[in-house]
């Protein structure tokens, strides 16, 4: 590469450089205004009626999902075993279901997969009160204060989340 070259290519390099800084300041200043997690109340899969406020003071890791999604299907045990090594600490996971087979079928895939955490019927008032749910899972991160510090759309390891709630609980 020519020193012509170089110098004429500076700009755009330290144009990108200030686009990386500028977006590096506005993720903390994000930081500071993080987003309420929008309430809701649905039904478990026995009727109980359940509230995101019922989780108050607890790290919330609020997954959309259905039994026939394969990567929800890989992305469940990682939830059961988060629940069962962090609740202790003040962790509740919660699935919402969006499953349109009805309470049976999903009754069916928890005990299948041995999920200990409660499961909600989903339906649109969730789905849009959460931005809309454009693929699933889907996966938000509240933190103890009610603020949604995270979201994940698609399949991720349980490491991913492990690393993001230690620092929260």
């Amino acid at each position: 590469m020519t020193t012509r070259a170089i110098v004429s290519s500076l700009p755009v390099v330290l144009l990108l450089a200030a686009l990386a800084a500028s977006k590096g300041v506005s993720a903390r200043e994000s930081e500071a205004e993080k987003i309420m997690a929008p309430g809701w109340q649905l039904n478990t899969l026995d009727g109980k009626r359940v509230k995101l406020s019922d989780f108050k003071g607890k790290v919330v890791i609020l997954n959309f999902w259905a039994t026939w999604c394969a990567p929800c299907r890989a992305e469940i045990p990682g939830f059961v075993a988060l629940e069962r090594n962090y609740g202790y600490k003040g962790l509740a996971v919660i699935g919402v279901s969006v499953d349109e087979q009805g309470p049976d079928v999903v009754k069916e895939f928890m005990k299948q997969f041995q999920m200990t955490y409660p499961v909600v019927i989903g339906d649109q008032k969730i789905v849009e009160a959460y931005g809309g749910i454009a693929g699933i899972p889907t996966t938000f991160v509240i933190d103890r204060e009610g603020r949604i510090v995270g979201k994940h759309i698609g399949y991720q390891d349980r490491e991913i989340f492990e690393k993001e709630i230690q620092s929260l609980l």
